[in-house]
Order: structure tokens, then sequence, then C-alpha cells
């Protein structure tokens, strides 16, 4: 039987962790902050460390690899969107839409997994598709219901509807494609990660869905979610902009968690904290700098790993 979350998660520790120019394209979740960019990186990893601390002492397996300066890689914290780790022993590799971010792709970050005592069969990689210009940002792209088989993603600059599918070809789960949109300067753009405005646990969903503007995409993406079970959470843009939507379902030692940031645990209203609290306990840090240089919370620093042990 398949499982949705799993006790195991890979996460990278910055050494030159800063607002990622080239990102900033079209994510519109990351502000500059006025300070050098050693104190960035120095209150990115002390944020890092609590986070990890905290998730340990829970009973969570974290597996912490360490970035590599000469490879200036300012994103690498958040390693969902170039790998993946699958129950079948497959590892996943995406085409990032950022070349810097290309370089985040290393293998002695495959090879320490090995060397944890989990079992690699084999390699599903995309990567080749950035020289055509598409991109598939892994689990930040496509949302996972590994127990149904469906593949949630909201097409953007970095998800390609081709690749959505191919994915899905590969890995044997239904595309439910949409778009989501918010509101930059009067305008609706479209949401670079689908993982910033949903969340999937076992048995419930947390999700935006305001950003979905199309009626259609909106009641498609509803009752795919009631059918395989889902309890509907829904929060607001602004609950989104303080990223109540970037939130991951693990397993501890003793209980099941929903880990978010502090902010988007604050953002949340009582009835809200309520229906999540009745599925799991919620465990929250504080992640400000990361979120506000890098655009991304909690769930984008964890790459899930349900990779057999050999």
């Amino acid at each position: 039987m398949a499982e949705q979350i799993t006790n195991t998660i890979l996460m990278i520790r910055p050494v030159a962790f800063r607002m990622n120019e080239e990102t900033a394209v079209n994510n519109y979740f990351q502000e500059d902050l006025a300070i050098k960019n050693s104190e960035i990186n120095t209150k990115a990893q002390a944020e890092f460390d609590a986070f990890v601390k905290k998730l340990r002492a829970v009973g969570v397996n974290v597996i912490v690899e360490h970035d590599d300066l000469k490879m200036d890689t300012p994103d690498s914290i958040f390693p969902n969107n170039w790998v993946s780790f699958h129950a079948n022993g497959t590892v996943g590799l995406y085409p990032m839409f950022a070349e810097n971010r290309r370089r985040e792709r290393r293998e002695e970050v495959i090879d320490r997994l090995e060397s944890e005592g989990f079992y690699i069969e084999g390699y599903m990689d995309y990567s080749s598709a950035e020289d055509e210009g598409y991109f598939l940002e892994g689990t930040g792209s496509l949302l996972l219901d590994r127990v149904n088989n469906i593949a949630y993603c909201a097409l953007s600059a970095r998800a390609d509807e081709d690749l959505v599918i191919e994915f899905c070809e590969d890995f044997d789960c239904m595309p439910v494609i949409f778009t989501a949109n918010q509101t930059v300067e009067g305008k609706r753009l479209p949401i670079y990660h689908t993982n910033v405005m949903m969340a999937l646990a076992e048995n419930f969903a947390v999700i935006c869905l305001d950003t979905i503007d199309d009626k259609q995409e909106k009641k498609n993406v509803i009752s795919h979610l009631k059918n395989s079970g889902k309890e509907i959470i829904k929060i607001s843009e602004a609950q989104m902009h303080q990223f109540a939507g970037n939130m991951l379902q693990v397993k501890g030692s003793e209980n099941k968690y929903m880990v978010m940031s502090l902010a988007a645990h604050k953002s949340l209203n009582n009835d809200q904290i309520k229906a999540i609290e009745k599925h799991c306990e919620i465990l929250s840090s504080d992640l400000e700098t990361i979120e506000t240089c890098g655009g991304g919370s909690a769930r984008c620093m964890m790459a899930e790993v349900f990779l057999p042990k050999s």
C-alpha cells in the first residue's frame, strides 16, 4: 500500500543563501532585505538549524546535507524542486527555470542517501528539457497524491504541461492541471509553484481556491480532492502570502505533524487550526529570513524520502 507521508526528510543547509535575482522575475513572494548577504545567510542558517532541531525533537528522521560554497547556489535550501525520491526506488531529477539553480543537482546528495542505507533502483531524469526552455520544478510544481495516484499541478513558467503529462505517464498517475493566479500590482499572474497555494496531507488538503480563477478548473480540483477522501481546508490569498499553503505532513516517532512556518501558523484562524488538529498536530518554526528572501517556506525546504531501505 502506497503511503502519503514519510518519516524521512532530506534538507540542505545553506552556505550562500540570499535573494536569488534569477528567480525573482516570477516568484512574487520574494523581497530584498536591506542587509548584507553574509548576514542574510547567517540568519537563514540559524532558522534552518532551529527548524531541524524541532523536527528531530519529535522523531522526524532529518538527513542534513551541506551546500557547497563553490557552487554559488542561493536557493539550495529548497531541494524538493530538483529531486524527488519514490517508494519504487526511483529518483526524479527535474529541469530548473533559473540557471543558477541547475547547479543544485549534485551527485553527492544522492550518494548521501545511499550511504544512509536507502536503495536506488534508477533515475527518471527530465533535466534535459532545460535545453529547450521547458521546466518542471519537482514537488514544488507537482503535488502528489501518492495513495490515489494523482498529480496536481498549477501551470506556470516553471511547470510545463507536456512535462507534467510525461511525468504522469512515467509514474502512472493522473494529471489534474489548472492555473493558479495571484494579484501583483493589479494584475492576475501565475503563482510560481503549486505548493505555495496547496498542501496535500493523508486525509485533508489545505488550499487557496481563490487563486483558481477558472470555474471549471476549480470544480475539477475540488471534485478530485473530495473523491479521494480529502477534507478541504480553505485559506485566503492573504494567508497564502504568509505561506499558509506551503505545509507538509510528516511522521514523527509517536505522532503525525503538519509542518509549517511560524508566519503560516499565526495567519490561520481558530477554525482552520481545529480542522488541521483533528487530523494531526501542528509543528511550526520561525523562517522569516528564508521566506522573505527565498520566497519559499517550510515545505520547500523538505525533500521527502520514500526510497526503500537496502
